[in-house]
Protein backbone atom coordinates (compact mmCIF):
# COMPACT_ATOMS: atom_id res chain seq x y z
CA UNK A 1 0.00 0.00 0.00
CA UNK A 2 1.54 3.64 -0.94
CA UNK A 3 2.79 6.06 1.91
CA UNK A 4 0.24 8.57 2.42
CA UNK A 5 2.69 11.09 1.93
CA UNK A 6 4.54 9.97 -0.88
CA UNK A 7 8.35 10.43 0.57
CA UNK A 8 11.07 9.05 -1.18
CA UNK A 9 12.74 6.74 1.09
CA UNK A 10 16.91 5.47 0.07
CA UNK A 11 18.21 3.14 2.26
CA UNK A 12 22.04 1.84 2.26
CA UNK A 13 21.81 2.16 -1.66
CA UNK A 14 25.38 1.11 -3.59
CA UNK A 15 25.48 1.11 -7.32
CA UNK A 16 28.41 -0.60 -8.81
CA UNK A 17 29.99 -0.88 -12.45
CA UNK A 18 32.40 -3.77 -12.83
CA UNK A 19 34.48 -3.13 -10.11
CA UNK A 20 34.32 0.26 -9.65
CA UNK A 21 31.49 2.11 -6.73
CA UNK A 22 29.91 5.06 -7.78
CA UNK A 23 27.32 4.92 -4.83
CA UNK A 24 28.11 3.95 -1.30
CA UNK A 25 25.55 2.75 1.05
CA UNK A 26 23.72 6.17 0.17
CA UNK A 27 20.72 6.70 2.50
CA UNK A 28 18.17 9.85 1.85
CA UNK A 29 14.67 10.80 2.80
CA UNK A 30 12.70 13.60 1.02
CA UNK A 31 9.38 14.30 2.11
CA UNK A 32 6.41 15.02 -0.03
CA UNK A 33 6.52 18.78 -1.69
CA UNK A 34 9.92 19.47 -0.49
CA UNK A 35 12.30 20.72 -3.43
CA UNK A 36 16.07 19.44 -3.13
CA UNK A 37 18.57 20.24 -4.85
CA UNK A 38 21.29 17.78 -4.92
CA UNK A 39 25.14 19.13 -5.52
CA UNK A 40 28.43 17.23 -6.18
CA UNK A 41 31.08 16.83 -9.02
CA UNK A 42 31.46 14.63 -11.71
CA UNK A 43 31.69 11.51 -11.31
CA UNK A 44 30.19 11.82 -7.90
CA UNK A 45 27.04 9.57 -8.70
CA UNK A 46 24.34 12.12 -9.15
CA UNK A 47 22.72 10.94 -12.58
CA UNK A 48 23.26 7.30 -11.36
CA UNK A 49 21.43 8.30 -8.29
CA UNK A 50 18.12 9.77 -10.50
CA UNK A 51 18.60 7.23 -12.99
CA UNK A 52 17.86 4.83 -10.62
CA UNK A 53 15.32 6.44 -8.67
CA UNK A 54 13.31 7.12 -11.49
CA UNK A 55 13.16 3.20 -12.51
CA UNK A 56 16.09 3.45 -15.60
CA UNK A 57 18.45 1.60 -13.38
CA UNK A 58 18.79 -0.99 -10.92
CA UNK A 59 20.76 -0.16 -7.62
CA UNK A 60 23.31 -3.13 -6.68
CA UNK A 61 21.94 -3.42 -3.21
CA UNK A 62 20.41 -1.40 -1.16
CA UNK A 63 16.14 -0.13 -0.32
CA UNK A 64 14.71 2.22 -3.10
CA UNK A 65 10.71 3.13 -2.16
CA UNK A 66 8.74 6.26 -3.81
CA UNK A 67 5.56 6.92 -2.17
CA UNK A 68 5.63 3.32 -0.36
CA UNK A 69 6.39 1.16 -3.56
CA UNK A 70 9.80 -0.38 -3.73
CA UNK A 71 12.04 0.16 -6.77
CA UNK A 72 12.66 -2.18 -8.54
CA UNK A 73 9.86 -4.81 -8.06
CA UNK A 74 7.14 -2.23 -8.27
CA UNK A 75 8.53 -0.29 -10.94
CA UNK A 76 5.68 -0.36 -12.85
CA UNK A 77 3.70 2.08 -9.99
CA UNK A 78 6.91 4.20 -9.48
CA UNK A 79 7.14 5.70 -13.01
CA UNK A 80 3.23 6.44 -12.80
CA UNK A 81 4.27 8.86 -9.99
CA UNK A 82 7.25 9.64 -12.08
CA UNK A 83 7.77 13.15 -14.09
CA UNK A 84 11.44 13.39 -15.52
CA UNK A 85 13.56 16.22 -17.09
CA UNK A 86 17.42 15.84 -18.07
CA UNK A 87 19.80 18.20 -19.60
CA UNK A 88 18.70 16.39 -23.03
CA UNK A 89 15.02 17.73 -24.26
CA UNK A 90 13.57 13.66 -24.67
CA UNK A 91 11.29 14.45 -27.65
CA UNK A 92 10.48 13.62 -31.13
CA UNK A 93 11.87 17.01 -33.21
CA UNK A 94 9.74 15.76 -36.40
CA UNK A 95 6.83 16.28 -34.49
CA UNK A 96 4.88 19.45 -33.50
CA UNK A 97 4.55 20.10 -29.63
CA UNK A 98 0.67 19.01 -29.67
CA UNK A 99 1.92 15.50 -31.52
CA UNK A 100 4.83 15.17 -29.34
CA UNK A 101 2.28 15.41 -26.39
CA UNK A 102 -0.49 13.71 -27.27
CA UNK A 103 1.92 10.68 -27.79
CA UNK A 104 3.52 10.58 -24.27
CA UNK A 105 -0.08 11.30 -23.03
CA UNK A 106 -0.59 7.93 -24.95
CA UNK A 107 2.11 6.28 -23.36
CA UNK A 108 1.34 7.96 -19.14
CA UNK A 109 -1.92 5.85 -19.98
CA UNK A 110 -3.81 9.44 -19.55
CA UNK A 111 -7.38 8.89 -20.21
CA UNK A 112 -8.60 9.28 -24.04
CA UNK A 113 -11.14 11.83 -23.06
CA UNK A 114 -8.73 14.30 -21.04
CA UNK A 115 -5.76 14.42 -23.55
CA UNK A 116 -6.52 16.93 -25.89
CA UNK A 117 -7.59 19.33 -22.53
CA UNK A 118 -4.46 18.17 -20.76
CA UNK A 119 -2.08 18.84 -23.64
CA UNK A 120 -3.41 22.24 -23.99
CA UNK A 121 -3.61 23.12 -20.09
CA UNK A 122 0.14 22.18 -19.83
CA UNK A 123 1.21 23.90 -22.99
CA UNK A 124 -0.30 27.05 -21.41
CA UNK A 125 1.40 26.52 -18.15
CA UNK A 126 4.65 26.12 -20.25
CA UNK A 127 3.95 29.52 -22.70
CA UNK A 128 3.61 27.18 -25.23
CA UNK A 129 0.17 27.52 -25.85
CA UNK A 130 0.71 29.73 -29.46
CA UNK A 131 3.46 27.48 -30.69
CA UNK A 132 1.52 24.20 -29.99
CA UNK A 133 1.30 23.65 -33.86
CA UNK A 134 5.19 24.74 -34.93
CA UNK A 135 7.76 21.82 -35.19
CA UNK A 136 10.04 20.82 -32.30
CA UNK A 137 13.16 21.56 -34.47
CA UNK A 138 12.03 25.01 -34.89
CA UNK A 139 12.03 25.77 -30.93
CA UNK A 140 15.02 27.29 -29.53
CA UNK A 141 16.80 25.26 -26.73
CA UNK A 142 14.94 26.97 -23.89
CA UNK A 143 11.65 26.24 -25.67
CA UNK A 144 12.56 22.95 -26.02
CA UNK A 145 13.67 22.79 -22.60
CA UNK A 146 10.23 24.28 -21.33
CA UNK A 147 8.19 21.60 -23.45
CA UNK A 148 10.28 18.88 -21.51
CA UNK A 149 8.50 20.61 -18.39
CA UNK A 150 5.24 20.23 -20.50
CA UNK A 151 5.92 16.19 -21.18
CA UNK A 152 6.93 15.49 -17.57
CA UNK A 153 3.90 16.85 -15.68
CA UNK A 154 1.61 16.11 -18.57
CA UNK A 155 0.07 13.04 -15.87
CA UNK A 156 0.17 14.72 -13.46
CA UNK A 157 3.07 13.12 -11.25
CA UNK A 158 3.49 13.30 -7.25
CA UNK A 159 7.33 13.33 -8.09
CA UNK A 160 9.51 15.40 -10.62
CA UNK A 161 12.95 14.65 -10.94
CA UNK A 162 15.31 17.34 -13.01
CA UNK A 163 19.01 15.89 -13.93
CA UNK A 164 21.27 19.32 -14.88
CA UNK A 165 18.26 20.80 -16.80
CA UNK A 166 19.64 24.50 -17.17
CA UNK A 167 22.84 22.67 -19.27
CA UNK A 168 23.08 24.97 -22.49
CA UNK A 169 20.83 27.27 -21.73
CA UNK A 170 21.32 30.70 -22.11
CA UNK A 171 20.51 33.65 -19.42
CA UNK A 172 16.93 34.61 -20.16
CA UNK A 173 15.79 30.96 -21.03
CA UNK A 174 17.36 29.91 -17.74
CA UNK A 175 15.30 32.86 -16.01
CA UNK A 176 12.09 31.45 -17.63
CA UNK A 177 13.29 28.12 -16.55
CA UNK A 178 13.45 29.46 -13.15
CA UNK A 179 9.79 30.68 -13.00
CA UNK A 180 8.70 27.40 -14.36
CA UNK A 181 10.34 25.45 -11.98
CA UNK A 182 8.95 27.67 -8.80
CA UNK A 183 5.79 27.43 -9.97
CA UNK A 184 5.80 23.45 -10.49
CA UNK A 185 7.49 23.19 -6.86
CA UNK A 186 4.31 25.75 -5.58
CA UNK A 187 2.43 22.45 -6.94
CA UNK A 188 2.69 20.48 -4.40
CA UNK A 189 5.14 18.20 -5.90
CA UNK A 190 7.86 16.82 -4.60
CA UNK A 191 11.34 17.93 -6.73
CA UNK A 192 14.83 16.69 -6.68
CA UNK A 193 17.13 18.80 -8.62
CA UNK A 194 20.97 17.95 -9.63
CA UNK A 195 22.99 21.18 -10.57
CA UNK A 196 26.20 22.40 -10.91
CA UNK A 197 24.91 26.07 -10.46
CA UNK A 198 24.99 26.73 -6.99
CA UNK A 199 23.57 29.58 -6.19
CA UNK A 200 20.54 28.85 -8.38
CA UNK A 201 20.25 25.46 -6.63
CA UNK A 202 20.14 27.30 -3.50
CA UNK A 203 16.97 30.00 -4.44
CA UNK A 204 14.88 27.22 -5.72
CA UNK A 205 14.77 24.41 -3.55
CA UNK A 206 13.88 23.83 0.51
CA UNK A 207 16.82 21.79 0.72
CA UNK A 208 20.54 21.35 0.25
CA UNK A 209 22.04 18.34 -0.34
CA UNK A 210 25.63 17.54 -1.58
CA UNK A 211 27.36 14.15 -3.04
CA UNK A 212 30.84 13.26 -2.58
CA UNK A 213 32.27 9.53 -3.48
CA UNK A 214 28.93 8.81 -3.44
CA UNK A 215 27.24 9.59 0.05
CA UNK A 216 25.86 12.87 0.94
CA UNK A 217 28.02 14.40 2.63
CA UNK A 218 26.71 17.51 3.62
CA UNK A 219 22.60 17.65 3.73
CA UNK A 220 20.55 20.93 5.40
CA UNK A 221 17.85 23.10 5.11
CA UNK A 222 18.28 26.14 2.46
CA UNK A 223 17.43 28.79 5.12
CA UNK A 224 20.50 27.62 7.13
CA UNK A 225 22.72 27.95 4.43
CA UNK A 226 24.59 31.35 3.29
CA UNK A 227 24.66 31.20 -0.29
CA UNK A 228 27.23 33.13 -0.27
CA UNK A 229 29.30 30.59 1.96
CA UNK A 230 28.16 27.70 -0.47
CA UNK A 231 30.62 27.90 -2.32
CA UNK A 232 33.52 27.67 -0.05
CA UNK A 233 31.17 24.61 1.46
CA UNK A 234 30.74 23.07 -1.82
CA UNK A 235 34.46 22.97 -1.72
CA UNK A 236 35.52 21.95 1.33
CA UNK A 237 32.67 18.89 1.84
CA UNK A 238 33.75 17.79 -2.27
CA UNK A 239 37.85 19.02 -2.75
CA UNK A 240 36.01 20.46 -5.90
CA UNK A 241 36.71 24.00 -6.78
CA UNK A 242 33.85 25.61 -8.17
CA UNK A 243 33.20 29.34 -9.51
CA UNK A 244 29.89 29.57 -8.95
Amino acid sequence: MPAPDRTIEVRALTKTFGLNPVLRGLDLDVPRGEFLTLLGPNGSGKTTLLRILGALARPTSGTVRIGGWELPGEAEFVRAQLGVVSHLPLLYDTLTAEENLLFFARMYNVPREMRRDRVETVLRRVGLARRARDVVATYSRGMQQRLAIARAILHDPAVLLLDEPYTGLDQDAAALLDELLREVAIGGRTVIMTTHDLRRGHALADRIAILSRGKIAFDAPCREVDPDALPALYADTTGAATTR
